[in-house]
């Protein structure tokens, strides 16, 4: 009989976003637990196992020692075959967490590569050889790196911060075309949430992101603000986390100079919903690793507008199903959304082709992928 294979997936506060990954996964016949910093209660209404530890998501090097503790307790007590961190302090942390315990097999995934990156702030200038000095530290811990680009994929390579033979690209996380869709609700369930959110007779530009510098909100705010002195029944969405941000949290004094056509609806539970209601969707972010809410707005049959960097370029073609600018560039971005906001049928034409551009991206294929990596480090079949 074929042993299962104990897999356990390590993330931070926002590490719910991985149960339909996870659920499929044990699917497949893997024994799966989530390990993150959040609250238990939506892993337990999935039904999937969960374990605590402590991350502090900013800089803080005692508080990564002490995350690094438990995560090696917690290894040397239970002892899992395989141990996926994800994020950027996790894929750091899970091989020295493994080599110190002393049991099982790491893997990464580079998510994108982020402010470290993507800033010029003196921090992250003085960061960057410090990142690149960790992430060759930990290679050779690793089994494998999971890049969702090729462009980090290169990066890595040519830097040496992942060994030979030992990265593979796995194309985003994946997302539920047919849940996503089943969860838009119908024309009365919309007309009601309209309601709510004062959007009769408006047209919804709307972004799901956390509200930093680093996904483009200050540039999306003035480029709002340059678009609603023209379009008048134009209203933007912005929607996730401010307070939760720290350092890189957008000043809510910032928002609030827009409120007249910006609404800052905070975390949602419901994104499908939002999604339905929403005439065009924005990313203006600075990096990506392969963008979730980007698939999540094509797999509505939104045309996108976003930004020409590794992670969202993989996503969408400019002129196709959206239109591509440049990252920091508020007047660029107000161009290419004044372009959807005068042409409601480019709009739908562009929706359609990021609808059926999308299947490409699913979540049974990206968790196939994930299957047969664990298969091939393990050295045996653990999947169905």
């Amino acid at each position: 009989m074929m042993s299962r294979c104990r897999v356990w997936a390590v993330g931070g506060d926002d590490h719910e976003l991985r149960i339909p990954f996870l659920r499929r996964l044990a699917e497949l016949g893997f024994e799966v637990t989530a390990v993150g910093s959040g609250a238990p209660e939506p892993f337990a209404r999935a039904g999937v196992p969960y374990l605590h530890y402590p991350l502090h998501r900013f800089l803080d090097l005692l508080a990564d020692v002490r995350s690094l503790r438990r995560l090696t307790a917690l290894i040397g007590e239970q002892r899992p075959d395989l141990v996926h961190g994800f994020d950027t302090k996790p894929s750091l942390l899970v091989p020295l967490a493994v080599a110190q315990a002393g049991i099982g097999r790491a893997i990464r995934t580079i998510n994108g590569l982020g402010y470290v990156f993507s800033s010029r702030a003196p921090l992250a200038l003085a960061l960057r050889p410090i990142y690149r000095g960790l992430q060759r530290h930990v290679a050779p811990r690793t089994a494998m790196t999971v890049f969702q680009n090729s462009h980090d994929l290169s990066y890595f390579q040519t830097r040496g911060m992942v060994r030979p033979g030992r990265g593979r690209l796995i194309s985003g996380a994946g997302v539920d075309v047919a849940q996503l869709r089943a969860a838009m609700p119908g024309a009365e369930h919309l007309a009601r949430l309209r309601a709510e959110l004062q959007l009769e007779g408006k047209t919804v530009v709307t972004t799901v992101a956390r509200l930093t510098r680093q996904k483009g909100i200050l540039e999306l705010l003035e480029a709002a603000a340059v678009l609603h002195r023209r379009h008048p029944d134009l209203v933007v969405l912005l929607v996730g986390a401010r307070e939760s941000e720290g350092p890189f949290a957008v000043p809510a004094a910032a928002i609030e100079r827009h409120r007249d056509y910006v609404r800052a609806l905070g975390p949602r539970r419901d994104v499908p919903a939002l999604l339905a209601l929403t005439d065009i969707f924005v990313l203006a972010t600075y990096r990506e690793g392969l963008s979730r809410v980007l698939l999540e707005a094509m797999a509505a049959g939104r045309a996108i507008v976003t930004t020409r960097v590794p992670g969202c370029t993989d996503l969408v073609r400019d002129g196709w199903n959206g239109f591509l600018v440049a990252p920091k560039a508020p007047g660029e971005l107000a161009q290419a959304i004044e372009r959807l906001l005068g042409c409601p049928p480019l709009r739908q034409e562009m929706g359609d082709r990021s609808a059926t551009f999308v299947d490409g991206f699913s979540l049974d294929r990206v968790v196939k992928e994930h299957a047969d990596l664990y298969d091939e480090v393990m050295g045996r079949p653990c999947s169905n």
